[in-house]
């Protein structure tokens, strides 16, 4: 199967790529003439900790409202985290803040229902994995959620639609969403050892998949509904 369907896929893809890239540069100009101080993790990690318990807090509430409200992707936050808490920190930071954000979104869709969930969802999105993903099952929504650039977030309002349990999809999300969080977690400590090539390969790794995860999700949501009823969904 080839990454992209036709050319115009290609080129939107490498468009996507650039921007992501561009962004960063232009990211780190201006953080570089305005903020030098953020280049240095021990300064900075020294002005957080000021806040003692509370840096940790506010790190896992952005990480809840980005599920929920879906501003900034998350793996920027947990790029931030990785940088300021460290590998192990960030990653607990980070997750935490993701499994609470998911068990909100999950338990508004359960109570609300379905006028809440279109209301909050782009009509495109519930119009393509409305009844999806209890379709799949379990395992399917493992794929979906295990796969960067997939929309994750408006998953788990549609899970709320199921008749899954909250401790079901919890369990699914947290095994899920680890592997992707870690890497970028990881990715941000590298940055604040001081390996920015090590750092930047592995945001590489991440923007790559992600895009490839956006621009093939259509033949991931076919392939996972095709394979569904072998395993028992």
């Amino acid at each position: 199967m080839d990454i992209f369907a036709s050319k115009r896929d290609r080129w939107r893809g490498l468009f996507f790529a650039a921007v992501v890239v561009i962004g960063f540069v232009g990211l780190y100009v201006l953080l570089r003439r305005y903020a030098p101080f953020v280049f240095r993790a021990e300064e900075l990690r020294v002005w957080i900790d000021q806040f003692g318990v509370f840096a940790p807090l506010v790190f896992v509430l952005i990480q809840t409202l980005q599920v929920i409200v879906a501003p900034i992707p998350g793996q920027i936050v947990a790029l931030v985290a990785g940088y300021l808490f460290g590998a192990v920190a960030g990653t607990v930071y980070s997750l935490t803040g993701v499994l609470i954000g998911s068990a909100v979104a999950f338990s508004l869709a359960k109570r609300y229902g379905r006028s809440l969930v279109e209301d909050v969802l782009h009509a495109d999105i519930v119009d393509r994995f409305d009844g999806f993903v209890e379709r799949v099952g379990v395992p399917g929504l493992f794929v979906l959620v295990i796969v960067p650039g997939l929309p994750d977030d408006a998953i788990c309002f549609l899970s709320g639609l199921t008749r899954w349990r909250l401790r079901t999809f919890m369990a699914v999300i947290a095994v899920g969403r680890l592997p992707a969080y870690v890497l970028t977690v990881y990715a941000g400590g590298e940055l604040a050892s001081g390996r920015f090539v090590q750092g930047i390969a592995l945001i590489g790794v991440v923007v790559s998949l992600s895009a490839i995860g956006y621009y093939k999700q259509e033949a991931i949501r076919d392939k996972v509904q095709q394979f569904a009823p072998r395993f028992g969904m």
